[in-house]
C-alpha cells in the first residue's frame, strides 16, 4: 500500500511537471533613481565668426540716415554771418591707407553783413550768398561698445566757385569771411558724420536679434522627432580694422548645443544675460560639442527591435524577448527584458554604457543579472543564467549613434551655407565629421557627447 502511494505521488508529480513546462518568474524590479527633470553637465562650444562689412554698405546706411540740412547758424550778430549747410548728393566712402575717406558735396546758403558803425550810427547792408563746395573727411575706424566708431577730421574743402558778393556792381571776394565760418561748423559736421556712422553701425541689437533667432529649437528629423538647440552663453569681439574696401573684425560665440529626441526643447535664450566681452585675439576655428540626447523610451524601442525573431536557450528550453525597458539607477543602466517561452516574466540586468568607435554604437559593458534576478534564475531556470546566454543577450543590448553623429553635423549645416538670419547678413563655413567624445547617464536619458571642428565667417553686405 505504501509503495502504491509513493508511486502515485511520483506519477502525479511527473504529470504536473509535464503540464507546466512554462514557468512564471517574478523578480524584484529595481526602481529608477528618481523622477527629477532632465539635467546634465553642458559642454561648451566655440564658434569663431570673422565679420566683414563692405564700405559700400556703410556708405548706403550713412546716406540713408544723413540727408538734407546738416548744419545751421542763425546768429548774424556775433560774426556777421548766418549760415545753413545741406548735403546735396550721396556721400562717397573709400579706403585710403587704412583710414575711411568720405567726400561730402554741400550747398551753403549764407547771409553776409557788411558795413560800419560810427558816431552812434550803423551803416550795414546784408547780402545772401549761395555756394557749392565739396568737403573731404578722413576717419580713423575703431569699435567701441559694439558700435563702429570713427574719429573724423576735415582733410580739404574745395569751392566749386570762389565765394564772392556783388557790391556797387563789383564782385568782392568774401573767402576771408566764409573760411572762418567754415571752421566754426567744421567740428559740427565732423561730429555729425561720426554720429551717423555710429548709429548705423551699432552691431549689438543686430547680433542679439540674430542670436535669438538661431537659439530657437528647430525640428531636424520629423520621423524621429529630433530637435536641435543652440544656447548662446558669451560673445567676444576684437577691434575693427579697415582694409581692402571692407571693415573686418573677429566675433566669437561661446555656446552649448544639443539634439533631443521627443518633445520640442524650450527656448531659454535671454538677451540681457548674454555677456559681451572685448578681446585682443580670437581662435580661428570652430569647436562644436553637441549633446545627443536619447531618452530611455526611444533607446528601449530601438533595442526591442534588436531582439525581434531571436530565441535564447538550448534544446527545448528557450525564451523570446518581447519588450525591453531601460532606466538608470546608481550610475548603472537597468535593462528589463519581458520574456515568453519556457519561462514567462521579466528579468533585470545592469551594465555600464560604453561606446564602440568602429560600429559607432552605444553598448552596455560588464552586464550581469540583478542580484534578486540571479537568485531566482538559479532556483527556477539556471540554464538562463548561463554565461553564453547572457553574452548573446548583451550583444543585442546596443544601439547605433551614427544617426546622432550625422544629425549633429546636419543640424549645423543650415548655419554654414549662406545662412541669413536677417537681410544683408550671411554666414558660410565648413565642418569636419563629428567624433564621439563621451557618454553620460541621467535620470531621463543617455547623453552622448559628440564633437567636431571647422571654420565659419559672417559677411554684412546689403543691409536694409
Amino acid at each position: 500500500m505504501r509503495t502504491l502511494l509513493l508511486s502515485g505521488i511520483l506519477i502525479f508529480s511527473v504529470l504536473l511537471t509535464g503540464c507546466s513546462t512554462t514557468k512564471k518568474i517574478e523578480a524584484l524590479k529595481p526602481e529608477p533613481g528618481n523622477d527629477s527633470p532632465l539635467v546634465y553637465q553642458s559642454t561648451t562650444s566655440f564658434i569663431n565668426l570673422p565679420v566683414s562689412i563692405t564700405i559700400a554698405d556703410i556708405e548706403a546706411q550713412v546716406n540713408k540716415l544723413l540727408s538734407g540740412l546738416v548744419y545751421e547758424d542763425k546768429n548774424l550778430q556775433d560774426d556777421d554771418i548766418s549760415m545753413q549747410v545741406w548735403k546735396t548728393a550721396p556721400i562717397k566712402f573709400s579706403e585710403q591707407k587704412g583710414k575711411l575717406q568720405s567726400v561730402v558735396p554741400i550747398k551753403i546758403k549764407a547771409n553776409i553783413r557788411y558795413g560800419t558803425s560810427a558816431l552812434g550810427m550803423s551803416l550795414y547792408d546784408t547780402r545772401e550768398v549761395n555756394l557749392d563746395a565739396v568737403i573731404t573727411f578722413t576717419s580713423k575706424v575703431g569699435l567701441t561698445n559694439w558700435k563702429l566708431s570713427t574719429d573724423t577730421t576735415i582733410e580739404s574743402l574745395q569751392w566749386n566757385e570762389s565765394p564772392t558778393v556783388t557790391i556797387a556792381g563789383k564782385k568782392v571776394a568774401i573767402t576771408y569771411l566764409i573760411n572762418p565760418a567754415v571752421k566754426l561748423f567744421k567740428s559740427k559736421i565732423e561730429n555729425t558724420l561720426d554720429d551717423a556712422i555710429t548709429k548705423t553701425m551699432d552691431f549689438k541689437p543686430q547680433v542679439l536679434d540674430a542670436l535669438e533667432k538661431i537659439s530657437t529649437p528647430f525640428l531636424t528629423n520629423e520621423q524621429y522627432e529630433t530637435w536641435f538647440k543652440l544656447n548662446p552663453v558669451e560673445l567676444y569681439v576684437t577691434d575693427a580694422v579697415l582694409s581692402k574696401k571692407q571693415v573686418t573684425l573677429e566675433m566669437g560665440l561661446k555656446c552649448t548645443m544639443l539634439t533631443m529626441v521627443g518633445q520640442k526643447p524650450k527656448n531659454t535664450f535671454k538677451k540681457e544675460e548674454v555677456a559681451l566681452k572685448p578681446v585682443k585675439k580670437m581662435p580661428d576655428n570652430v569647436t562644436a560639442v553637441v549633446a545627443a540626447v536619447s531618452t530611455y523610451e526611444s533607446a528601449s524601442k530601438v533595442i526591442t527591435k534588436n531582439f525581434q525573431g531571436q530565441e535564447f536557450g538550448s534544446g527545448k528550453k528557450k525564451v523570446t524577448v518581447q519588450k525591453v525597458d531601460l532606466w538608470s539607477k546608481d550610475g548603472k543602466m537597468v535593462i528589463a527584458l519581458d520574456m515568453t517561452g519556457s519561462i514567462n516574466g521579466t528579468i533585470y540586468l545592469t551594465g555600464y554604457p560604453n561606446y564602440n568607435a568602429v560600429t559607432k554604437e552605444i553598448f552596455f559593458d560588464k552586464m550581469d543579472y540583478v542580484l534578486n534576478t540571479k537568485s531566482i534564475l538559479m532556483k527556477t531556470a539556471n540554464w538562463l543564467a548561463e554565461g553564453y546566454i547572457l553574452k548573446k543577450i548583451q550583444d543585442n543590448c546596443r544601439y547605433s549613434i551614427q544617426d546622432n553623429l550625422d544629425q549633429g553635423k546636419k543640424s549645423l549645416q543650415p548655419y554654414l551655407n549662406n545662412y541669413s538670419p536677417m537681410p544683408g547678413i550671411y554666414v558660410n563655413g565648413n565642418l569636419n565629421d563629428f567624433e564621439f567624445d563621451k557618454v553620460e547617464l541621467t535620470d531621463k536619458a543617455i547623453i552622448a557627447f559628440i564633437k567636431g571642428s571647422g571654420k565659419m565667417n559672417l559677411k554684412i553686405d546689403g543691409m536694409k
